[in-house]
């Protein structure tokens, strides 16, 4: 890998992994395409990191009143202490599946990532359920229990290349009735635990492996370009789900997902 490389697997994963067209179907075709061959999913890792604190720095005030509701374990809180002590509630209750499947099933998904093939036709998958969500109905700005539930099993689904996290999550609020701003907020809130339990437990394995110095900048390079590239794509998604335009992602993971097919 050259430092241009890391640049553009960088891009690929800021724009990806947030916008509902698969982060990880584009980085396996993009790897394939440019005949990168990584030993591991360590460079991976550090792409996620970068989208990660995207999340962090434009949802750092939600982040934020997260944190102090903790407060209200041990005493009585202001009324919106207490939405986000429940909103906290739902987060973990979300995060369940995903955790239990990825610790479960770990060696099993980390083989899909070496399959061009799985990659395109769980994309057509994503294109079709991103299709249906133009059907659904708007009803409320609250998330319960069931919806946390449904949307954490969603995200487990994602762990899969091609099936998008961000588009499984936010369509399945979409689904539930939940705006579509909500759904995004709950979606991007419920990635950080998964993506930082992951990266911590990889980040391990990378520095006891001891990259060199090498391999080391394109790590740092690419999460950076990541995070830059995840920053603008939470801002151009949360516009579209403003406008309803959510379904059009549809058309263009279908198209990606049968070229690749037949091209590759």
């Amino acid at each position: 890998m050259d430092i241009l490389k890391a640049i553009l697997l960088g891009i690929v994963q800021g724009l990806t992994e947030f916008l509902p067209i698969s982060s990880s179907a584009h980085l396996v075709l993009t790897e394939y395409v440019l005949k990168i061959r990584l030993e591991s999913i360590r460079f991976e890792v550090f792409l996620h990191l970068g989208t990660f604190f995207s999340v962090v720095i434009i949802f750092r005030q939600q982040i934020w009143k997260l944190i102090r509701s903790l407060r209200g374990i041990f005493k009585k809180e202001d009324s919106e202490s207490e939405e986000y002590l429940k909103l906290l509630g739902l987060l973990l209750v979300g995060t369940v599946p995903a955790s239990v499947i990825g610790l479960c099933f770990n060696e099993y998904v980390e083989k899909a990532f070496s399959s061009p093939a799985i990659a395109s036709s769980m994309l057509i998958l994503t294109g079709v359920f991103l299709w249906f969500t133009q059907f659904t109905r708007v009803k409320k700005d609250k998330l319960n229990f069931g919806d946390a539930i449904l949307v954490g099993v969603a995200q487990a689904f994602a762990l899969l290349p091609g099936i998008s996290r961000a588009g499984f999550t936010i369509g399945t609020g979409l689904f539930r009735g939940v705006k579509g701003e909500k759904s995004a907020e709950f979606s991007f809130l419920l990635s950080l635990p998964v993506i930082l339990g992951a990266s911590i437990l990889k980040l391990k394995e990378t520095l006891d492996e001891n990259p060199n110095s090498g391999e080391i900048v394109f790590y740092i390079v690419g999460g950076f370009v990541a995070f830059v590239f995840g920053y603008i794509a939470i801002k151009f998604l949360l516009g579209v789900l403003k406008k309803g335009k959510f379904q059009n992602f549809a058309y263009y993971c279908l198209g990606l997902g049968i070229l690749s097919l037949i091209f590759l």
